[in-house]
């Protein structure tokens, strides 16, 4: 199911961050990765962490069974996390709550400025969550699409009274 109605503008306002609005520092600073075993190739730019991921860089952690990272020209061009579930969590502002979202599989293509969360797909922010099969996240241009695969897709939004 794509939601493309004004219910996906309440869902990107409340559920979900842009990179632009992310804490300002997190893209300055180091990646941080610890996990059980490491494989790296600099010919392919491609390294597998696998066992207990933890990925940091700023606010933003990533906590995976496995976690590939892909690079161009020396800088990370993609990141595919896996798990039962992965988990992506990000401080948007100073002001705001932090932003979790989990899957069974996580890829974020830098260059797109996309997140694509398939597998148990939920997105949350304080009392609110968003679920589905499958939630792509256009970042830069805040656009959400969510499908629901075999079930629907489910937003519960509380009143901010109540937080």
């Amino acid at each position: 199911m794509l939601i493309k109605n004004s219910v996906a503008l309440v869902i990107i306002g409340l559920l979900l961050t842009q990179q632009s609005v992310a804490l300002p520092t997190d893209r300055d600073q180091p990646i941080h990765i610890s996990a059980d075993s490491a494989q790296m190739n600099e010919q392919s730019g491609t390294t597998i962490y696998t066992g207990n991921v933890v990925m940091k860089q700023g606010s933003m952690e990533i906590h995976a069974a496995r976690v590939e990272l892909f690079r161009k020209d020396g800088d990370v061009s993609r990141i595919v996390a896996t798990g039962k579930p992965a988990n992506f969590r990000q401080q948007p502002t100073q002001d705001k709550p932090i932003t979790d979202a989990f899957g069974n599989s996580m890829v974020y293509e830098i260059a797109k400025q996309t997140v694509t969360i398939k597998g148990q797909a939920r997105v949350e922010q304080a009392r609110d969550n968003f679920t589905g099969e499958r939630i792509v996240y256009q970042m830069d241009k805040a656009v959400v699409n969510a499908y629901g695969g075999s079930g629907k897709v489910q937003m519960v939004i509380q009143p901010k009274g109540k937080q």
